[in-house]
């Protein structure tokens, strides 16, 4: 079935499974037409629930394959809206062990048995999933906490199914241009890298750590405290936070929260770490978000963490902002720079921002809408966003679901203009400038110490007789002699600040 695929022999047994679980589900013709496997067409009526049959396939196939497919869930790009509406449904169940079995490892993490470690340890699973399996306990001073436990042998499994999908994308990109598209090399990077990252608990909660220090004066939102005495790479011990899920307005009324305070709070909060921090949750559905009194929200399972960078986040401002200005040039401009290197002719972004414009600019931002055309317009257009702007997307329209399942006609614009706010006063803080200031101030001098022998080595250019060939004019001379100047002046006036602020 598959074409020379070659895997190592400890990693054969899997690869049978993989193969196995395929032809249950059917998927002979979905692996042809990316260049993995020969097989025969299938006929209309069963190619018809072929996304349907793809994710029940990945479902049974564990971890892995869950998150492959919760990574193709964000490419809107590049999938047709079938495809999108079968894998946003992957979920990451797994049937509960008994603790009995996960016993060995949690005593080789602690050093200890539970009970001993904790004053009250609960032998009954609080939840599981595929890669770990949750346990209350409480410490002597009664304070309730939970074990989150790395399931025995999922770390195996995972390399080998990585190893598998390397193997895999490399033969798909090879063979078929339609693959090509996915860059599935790199999509195969990017599953590695997260995964490694989410089995690792140590990362989970150095994660938590950071999200809980860029939010330390906001007092809205709440990020357990990680007790690193007890907790590893297999084991992660964290406070137990108890609360609502944002499952509806009317339930969290009738608990005393007011709702359209939950529902600001949440699009803050998004907001901020995307485009303030530059460090956000990378699937924040409502499983991994609690309401609390006082409208207040804790966010839980911190293992994927997306992160933006100044760049990534000044672009993300100007694309919002042309949308609202109806400025489609604007809007252009950013999906070029998006799509810079995939060969897009230019009149494919301007018809994309032009269509973008004329259906979303100039109004209120209905986040689902939006990203309902976007990614559509993007795929008919052949435009290809970078990876970590799909997660964006994907993190601001998952918390726009839930804050519209709070509040039914929220809108996301009052929220994004007061980001822009909290942006640009964080540019303008101090200590951002401090550093910079500092630099600058420096090299300033140094230039300074260098500026005699600068200047003469100027006037001794200008007294020279013109060279037919010197590739320097004259004035371009005298343009550095005025910037020489204006720079040893500007550091001096930097200086004086300096002395002056120092001495105030």
């Amino acid at each position: 079935m598959i074409k020379t695929l070659a895997v190592a022999a400890r990693d054969r047994a899997r690869l049978g499974e993989i193969l196995a679980v395929a032809s249950r589900f059917g998927l002979e013709t979905l692996l042809a037409r990316i260049g993995i496997a020969r097989g025969g067409d299938a006929g209309e009526e069963s190619a018809s629930d072929l996304p349907h049959r793809t994710r029940l396939a990945i479902e049974a196939l564990g971890p892995t394959f869950v998150k492959l497919g919760q990574i193709l869930g964000t490419r809107g790009d590049l999938l047709a809206p079938e495809w999108i509406a079968e894998l946003e449904k992957l979920h990451s169940q797994a049937p509960k062990l008994p603790f009995e079995a996960l016993r060995p490892a949690v005593e080789e993490a602690l050093g200890q048995p539970p009970e001993q470690a904790f004053a009250r340890f609960d032998p009954a699973p609080l939840a599981a999933a595929s890669m770990a399996q949750v346990h209350r306990a409480w410490l002597d001073d009664g304070r309730a906490v939970v074990l989150k436990i790395r399931r025995p042998g999922v770390r195996p499994l995972i390399e080998a199914d990585l190893r598998i999908v390397a193997h895999l994308a490399a033969l798909a990109e090879h063979a078929s241009a339609e693959a090509r598209r996915f860059s599935p090399r790199a999509l195969a990077r990017q599953l590695a890298e997260s995964l490694r990252d989410e089995l690792d608990f140590t990362i989970e909660g150095r994660n938590a750590d950071r999200l809980r220090a860029d939010f330390a004066g906001d007092g809205r939102v709440l990020v357990p405290e990680i007790h690193w005495a007890w907790s590893s790479e297999t084991l992660l011990v964290m406070d137990f936070i108890e609360g609502l899920p944002p499952v509806g307005g009317a339930t969290l009324r009738a608990h005393g929260i007011d709702s359209a305070q939950i529902a600001a709070t949440g699009a803050d909060m998004v907001l901020d770490m995307v485009l303030v921090n530059g460090r956000f949750h990378a699937d924040p559905h409502p499983g991994n978000l609690l309401c609390l009194p006082g409208n207040r929200i804790a966010l839980l399972d911190l293992g994927s963490i997306g992160h933006v960078s100044p760049k990534r986040r000044e672009e993300f401002l100007s694309f919002v902002t042309a949308l609202q200005s109806g400025d489609p040039g604007g809007l252009a401009d950013t999906l070029a720079l998006w799509s810079d290197g995939h060969d897009v002719p230019r009149e494919n972004v301007v018809r994309a921002a032009e269509r973008l414009v004329a259906r979303h600019g100039g109004g209120r931002i209905v986040l689902s809408a939006l990203i309902g055309d976007f990614l559509p317009i993007l795929r008919d257009e052949r435009l290809i966003l970078p990876p970590d702007l799909l997660l964006i997307f994907r993190a601001l329209l998952t918390i726009d679901g839930v804050l519209t399942g709070i509040e039914p006609d929220f809108d996301l614009s009052g929220p994004m203009a007061r980001a822009g706010l909290r942006v640009a006063r964080a540019r303008l803080a101090p200590e951002r400038w401090q550093a910079t200031a500092q630099a600058l101030v420096w090299e300033l001098l140094r230039l300074g110490d260098d500026a005699p022998r600068l200047i003469r080595a100027a006037v001794r250019r200008l007294e020279a007789p013109p060279v037919a060939e010197a590739a320097t004019s004259d004035a371009a001379i005298r343009a550095a002699g005025r910037w020489i100047a204006g720079a040893l002046l500007a550091g001096f006036m930097l200086v004086a600040g300096a002395i002056l602020l120092g001495h105030g």
